[in-house]
């Protein structure tokens, strides 16, 4: 099963040396207009080579508009062999408003 994180854990995990994931799966205009700082785009185009060339224990973190498409996408990467399969809890939307420091646009 996925887990959930927070954002002061996810900006405590990017802040560590511990490798970290985080793919954003919202559509490519919101990405474009801004994204967590080191995030890839991810989706129906892309999603089998990343599941191919990631490391399946490192930490994967899936951000979407505001928590809820991410759950699922998380649970999708688990079933893929990924152990620490993460969904951020509040989304995009969330983590900009407490990270803005970690926004790139």
């Amino acid at each position: 099963m996925f887990q959930h994180i927070k954002i002061k854990q996810l900006s405590d995990l990017m802040d560590s040396e511990t490798p970290v994931h985080i793919v954003d799966i919202r559509d490519p205009q919101s990405f474009a207009a801004g994204h967590i700082t080191g995030a890839m785009a991810l989706d129906n185009s892309n999603v089998q080579t990343f599941v191919a060339n990631t490391p399946k224990d490192e930490n994967v973190v899936v951000c979407c508009y505001h928590g809820n498409s991410s759950q699922g996408a998380a649970q999708f990467l688990f079933e893929q062999g990924f152990s620490n399969a993460f969904s951020l809890d509040g989304g995009f939307e969330m983590w900009k408003l407490g990270k803005p420091d970690k926004v790139e646009i």
